[in-house]
């Protein structure tokens, strides 16, 4: 059973794990094309113990977007994220669903 996650509890768990002194990192679907497992302004909230709320692909991409979302925690850099089916890197991370969907990832301050 999938449980619905809605954007204003993602970034209220983001704002908590920060009031609390992680490091946090949100990600957002920005664009879509094609068949996308997630619609633009789905989120993903990740914490620097690596727990995580939200979604952004249906968990096709999600390990590599919690990947890079170490990164973006670390340094604060924020990174766009572009993955689809012409990329090499989309079938690694599992999305093979026919379309491209590009992440925003930042650091939450």
């Amino acid at each position: 059973m999938m449980t619905t996650v809605h954007g204003d509890d993602v970034l209220a768990q983001a704002a908590a794990w920060r009031d609390q002194g992680r490091q946090v990192a949100l990600a957002t679907v920005v664009a879509t094309w094609g068949s996308s497992p997630r619609p633009v302004g789905s989120q993903l909230a990740v914490d620097d113990d690596g727990n995580m709320m939200g979604s952004v692909s249906g968990g096709c991409i999600e390990g590599a977007v919690v990947h890079e979302s170490g990164s973006v925690m670390e340094d604060g850099t924020p990174k766009l994220l572009e993955y689809g089916v012409t990329d090499e890197m989309a079938w690694e991370v599992g999305l093979a669903c026919g379309g491209t969907v590009k992440v925003f990832v930042e650091r939450v301050e």
